[in-house]
């Protein structure tokens, strides 16, 4: 019984899409850290140096 669902584990992850594609992922990060850079920058902008 083990080693059935072993078996039908290995076959289902060797065939199956991935549920959100990489590059959605990595999209979501790269506009997140823009985001994050743009709000770094637009709140130092005018502070003087110290």
């Amino acid at each position: 019984m083990l080693s059935t669902v072993i078996t039908l584990a290995a076959e289902t992850a060797e065939h199956g899409e991935p549920a959100v594609p990489p590059f959605a992922i990595g999209g979501i990060a790269l506009a997140l850290l823009l985001l994050l850079l743009l709000a770094v920058v637009s709140f130092g902008g005018g502070r003087e140096h110290s």
